[in-house]
């Protein structure tokens, strides 16, 4: 089992990020690939292995508590990694603390592939069992026909992002358009500003 990997980030997509470690590339899985930079420099990513019959998957986070929330997550009956990467997408974690710990059903249905019932579950199963992770330290491709033919290489991505997470393909044109007028300088904050709106409809 990994802990973490020390590497060069080569490459940055929607949907995962790879690594090189010693020379080898590893494709890791994450939230939000695009809170991270290819570039020349050694960056420090955590490390979850998830291994299945058919598959061993990587899942990557950039900070200690945000690979124990995600572990907490898949603790919960009915939560797998891609709803749990789905969850950690949204940069509010102490929120994602806080509506556990309140009961708040209504914020986590606004995740993709969690209604009523697995968000009651959630807070059943992680209600009070997080104290020890500060919030401030905190797949497969499929064609989108729903980015706005004029859109930005920034837009389009961060729209692909959304697709890799799970979001509907209603919700992704709804966001389009709406971001259409917004001034982002880079694909992170097109998908920053896209989640929020996703999570605040």
């Amino acid at each position: 089992m990994y802990e973490y990997f020390i590497g060069k980030i080569t490459d940055v997509t929607p949907y995962y990020i790879v690594i090189n470690v010693g020379g080898v590339g590893y494709r890791v899985l994450v939230a939000n690939p695009f809170r991270y930079t290819a570039t020349n420099d050694d960056q420090k990513v955590y490390i979850y292995q998830a291994v299945r019959d058919n598959d061993i998957s990587l899942y990557g986070f950039q900070t200690f508590d945000e690979k124990q929330l995600f572990i907490k997550l898949l603790s919960v009956s009915g939560i797998g990694p891609k709803s749990a990467l789905a969850i950690l997408a949204n940069e509010d974690h102490s929120g994602l603390i806080n509506a556990i710990n309140t009961n708040n059903d209504k914020f986590l249905t606004k995740f993709p592939g969690i209604g009523k019932k697995t968000a009651q579950q959630i807070i059943l199963d992680l209600k009070g069992k997080m104290k020890e992770i500060t919030p401030a330290n905190l797949v497969g491709q499929q064609a989108l026909d729903v980015t706005p033919t004029d859109a930005s290489p920034a837009l389009r991505e961060s729209l692909e992002a959304l697709a890799s997470l799970g979001y509907t393909k209603t919700d992704i044109k709804k966001v389009g358009k709406q971001l259409q007028n917004f001034a982002g300088k880079d694909t992170n904050e097109y998908l920053s500003q896209a989640l929020h709106l996703l999570n605040n409809k």
